[in-house]
C-alpha cells in the first residue's frame, strides 16, 4: 500500500470516530447546559412558568420577546447556511435522532448488550435474543425519561423542575408532558427507526433546494468505481463494467448504511451525511491499496479535479445574512430594560374631593411594574407636570428580582388647570419611574393623560360642599 493511500485509508476511517467525539460532546452540553448560570441566569431558557426568556445569562421579560424572531431566523438561516455548504451534515453529525438511534444501536445493542454482532452491517436484524432485545428496551426506557427531562429544562429550569416533581400530584401536567416526550422518544429510536429521516422529517424534502454542485455531500466516484447503475437507476450489476473500475462489488457501503441506500446511485434523499459508507470502502480499499471511492466532495471537485469550492456567491451571501441578524440581535439584547411599567387607566376616570376649602381633582391608574433586573430594587416616580401631585402610594414600592408587582396609584391637582364649561379637558402628562438606588441606570417613562373635569360639575360639587 502506498503512503499516500495509507493516510488517505486512516484519514477516511476517522470520520466514525470523529462523529463519536462529536456526539459525546454535544450531549454532554445538553445535560450540563441547563444547569449553568451566572447571576441567577441560564445560557438559554424559555420559561413559561416565569414568562421569562434568558439568553446568553441575560434575563429578558416576555414583553421583550421582540428577541426570539432574531434567534429563530439566526437558527434558520445557520441551518440553511450548513446545508448549502455541506449537505445534511447537521442529519449526519448533530441531529438529536441520529444520535440517539446511534446511542441505542450502536452503544447499547452492540457494544453493551452484543445483540448486534457488528456496526459494519445495519441490514441485518437481530434475531433469537428476544431477552438482550427486552433489555436493551428497558435501559432505554429509562434514557428516554433522562433525555425528556432534559428537553423540559430548556423550558422550566432544572432547580425548579426537581422542587415539582417531588410533588407530583400537584404538578400533573409537568409529569404528563414529561411522560408524553419520554414514550415518544423511546417509540422513534426503537420502532420508527430511521424511518423517520426518510418519511417523516420535512428537512430532507427541502434540502436539495439549498444545493449546487459545489455543495458538499458523499459521492460516489464513478469515473474510478464505474457506473453501477444506468441512467433510469437500474442496477446493471454488482461486477465493474472494465478492467479499469475499481469498484469490486463487495457492497460494504450498502451494508452499513444506517438508511438502508446504495451510495453508488448518486444523491438521494435519504442519506444523512453520516459518511460511514466512507468507512467502509476506505477499509476494503485500503487493503488494496487504494483510496476510498466514496468521500465527502462535491460534483465540481470530482468532474475538475479542483479542490472544493467552499467561498461562492451563496455562501458568502450566508454569511453576510448571518453576521446582519447576529449584529441586530447583539444590538437588542444591549436595549435591554430593567424596569417594565405598564400604566393603565382606572375605571374610575376622576374624582372630586373637597380638600380643606380646595377642590381635589383626582385620577388613578393601575401600575404594573416588574422588575427585570437580577437584584431587589425599591422603586418610586414623578410626574412631569408640577401642578399634579401624587396622593398614594407615599412610600417606595419594593419589588424583589423577576418580581411583578400590581398596585394603583393617585394622582390629584388643587390648582385650576382648565376652565372649559362644556367637556373634561385631556392633560397629557409624562410618568417617570425610577429604582431609588440606581436612578440613573433604571429608569422608564410613560406617557398617559390626566383628566381634569368640566368646570360646571366642578362648581357643582363645591356647592354641595
Amino acid at each position: 500500500m502506498s503512503e499516500k493511500a495509507s493516510n488517505c485509508t486512516t484519514c477516511s476511517q476517522s470520520y466514525s470516530h470523529k462523529r463519536y467525539i462529536v456526539f459525546a460532546l454535544i450531549t454532554l452540553f445538553a445535560l450540563i447546559a441547563p444547569f449553568i448560570r451566572i447571576g441567577g441566569n441560564h445560557l438559554f431558557l424559555l420559561s413559561f412558568d416565569k414568562q421569562q426568556l434568558h439568553l446568553f445569562f441575560t434575563s429578558f421579560s416576555t414583553q421583550e420577546l421582540f428577541l426570539m424572531p432574531f434567534v429563530l431566523i439566526f437558527g434558520f438561516l445557520f441551518i440553511f447556511f450548513i446545508t448549502t455548504l455541506g449537505g445534511r451534515i447537521w442529519c449526519g453529525w448533530s441531529c438529536p435522532q441520529t444520535i440517539m438511534r446511534t446511542i441505542y444501536r450502536d452503544l447499547i445493542q452492540t457494544k453493551l448488550l452484543g445483540i448486534r454482532k457488528n456496526i459494519a452491517n445495519k441490514q441485518i436484524k437481530p434475531k433469537g435474543k428476544f431477552a438482550l432485545e427486552v433489555v436493551a428496551m428497558l435501559i432505554w426506557a429509562v434514557l428516554s425519561l433522562v433525555i425528556a427531562s432534559n428537553l423540559i429544562w430548556f423550558f422550566i429550569p432544572p432547580e425548579d423542575f426537581f422542587n415539582y416533581i417531588q410533588n407530583p400530584s400537584e404538578h400533573l401536567f409537568l409529569i404528563g408532558l414529561v411522560l408524553c416526550f419520554a414514550i415518544f422518544i423511546f417509540l422513534d429510536v426503537v420502532f420508527i427507526k430511521e424511518n423517520f429521516c426518510i418519511y417523516v422529517c420535512p428537512y430532507a424534502r427541502v434540502q436539495s433546494v439549498m444545493f449546487d454542485n459545489d455543495t458538499v455531500q458523499v459521492i460516489y466516484d464513478e469515473k474510478r468505481g464505474g457506473k453501477i447503475y444506468d441512467e433510469h437507476h437500474v442496477k446493471i450489476g454488482k461486477k465493474p463494467l472494465g478492467k479499469d473500475d475499481e469498484c469490486i462489488g463487495c457492497e460494504a457501503c450498502v451494508h452499513v448504511c444506517p438508511t438502508h441506500i446504495d451510495i453508488r446511485r448518486g444523491m438521494q434523499l435519504e442519506c444523512i451525511n453520516c459518511l460511514e459508507c466512507s468507512d467502509a470502502c476506505a477499509k476494503v480499499m485500503g487493503k488494496l491499496g487504494k483510496k476510498s471511492l466514496i468521500n465527502w466532495t462535491s460534483e465540481n471537485a470530482i468532474e475538475s479535479g479542483n479542490k472544493i469550492k467552499f467561498a461562492r456567491f451563496r455562501t458568502v451571501g450566508y454569511v453576510v445574512v448571518l453576521l446582519i441578524v447576529a449584529i441586530a440581535l447583539a444590538f437588542m439584547t444591549t436595549k435591554k430594560e430593567h424596569m417594565l411599567l405598564n400604566i393603565n387607566r382606572d375605571s374610575s376616570l376622576y374624582e372630586i374631593n373637597l380638600n380643606h376649602e380646595k377642590m381635589m381633582v383626582e385620577n388613578s391608574y393601575i401600575f404594573l411594574i416588574e422588575n427585570t433586573d437580577n437584584k431587589n430594587h425599591a422603586y418610586y416616580f414623578n410626574i412631569d407636570n408640577p401642578d399634579i401631585k401624587i396622593k398614594r402610594p407615599k412610600q417606595e414600592i419594593k419589588v424583589s428580582k423577576g418580581e411583578k408587582r400590581k398596585l394603583v396609584v393617585t394622582l390629584y391637582t388643587e390648582k385650576q388647570l382648565a376652565n372649559n364649561d362644556r367637556k373634561d379637558t385631556i392633560l397629557p402628562i409624562v410618568i417617570t419611574a425610577y429604582a431609588k438606588d440606581d436612578k440613573e441606570k433604571i429608569n422608564v417613562k410613560r406617557d398617559t393623560i390626566f383628566v381634569y373635569q368640566k368646570s360646571t360639575v366642578i362648581e357643582q360639587k363645591r356647592m354641595q360642599h
